[in-house]
């Protein structure tokens, strides 16, 4: 039991790390700032302005 609680605490450790790097690396290539275009653009069509 001990070990089954163990186990499921470092894969959810290290699903976290990869998430974690995965924003990093994805925040320096400038995906941050294209998918906030693309929020934008969508929000502008729904209201009607663009």
């Amino acid at each position: 039991m001990k070990q089954k609680i163990l186990k499921s605490r470092l894969t959810s450790l290290i699903l976290l790390c990869m998430g974690i790097v995965m924003i990093y690396v994805g925040v320096h290539r400038g995906e941050a700032l294209v998918v906030m275009n693309k929020a934008i653009k969508v929000c502008m069509e729904c209201i009607g302005i663009g």
